[in-house]
């Protein structure tokens, strides 16, 4: 993880108060993490963490675009992403997540590196269904899902793929 060094915070070096990050997640970040998920994208992050004797809360705010294979054609589509984010980081034997945003990290531990749960959090923002607006998806796969018969529900898909004279009489 030498690239993602970047994103590590020394909790112990840092004074106790308000302290303020800038971060880009750029394609070589999401190549560093070699999520599942995504491989490209330009998010950025703005992290405002407030330090405490025993504790630190980190709040996040993402916005950006990341690219992702669209679910009818496959070509790659941007999808705008946007959230707020929080995470509580307290010190404790070993290290846990207790909840979505709290997490125990141990007392010996001198610094977190926050890379993974970057890319936790723009994965997660990501809708479930990636396609493209009507009539963007690329022409060829268009053609060829049009010729295999691909029907969908949604009248919205049924305009991308207008089913041929030849198709209507067998149904």
């Amino acid at each position: 993880m030498g690239k993602l060094e970047a994103y590590k915070i020394d909790l112990k070096a840092l004074p106790e108060g308000e302290h303020r990050f800038e971060y880009l997640l750029d394609d070589d970040f999401f190549a560093e993490v070699d999520g599942p998920e995504l491989r490209k994208g330009k998010v950025k992050v703005s992290l405002a963490l407030k330090k405490g004797a025993r504790m630190a809360e980190l709040q996040f705010h993402i916005e950006g675009t990341v690219c992702v294979p669209c679910d009818r054609c496959l070509e790659e589509m941007e999808v705008p992403v946007a959230s707020d984010n929080r995470l509580v980081l307290k010190p404790g034997k070993e290290y846990a997540e207790e909840s979505d945003e709290i997490v125990v990290i141990p007392e010996e531990e001198d610094a977190i590196n926050l890379s993974w749960y970057l890319y936790e959090f723009v994965a997660l923002d990501i809708p479930m269904k990636h396609v493209h607006p009507a009539g963007l998806c690329d022409p060829e796969m268009s053609e060829q899902l049009r010729l295999h018969g691909v029907r969908s529900a949604s009248s919205e898909e049924e305009e991308n793929f207008p089913e041929s004279e030849e198709r209507e009489g067998e149904l």
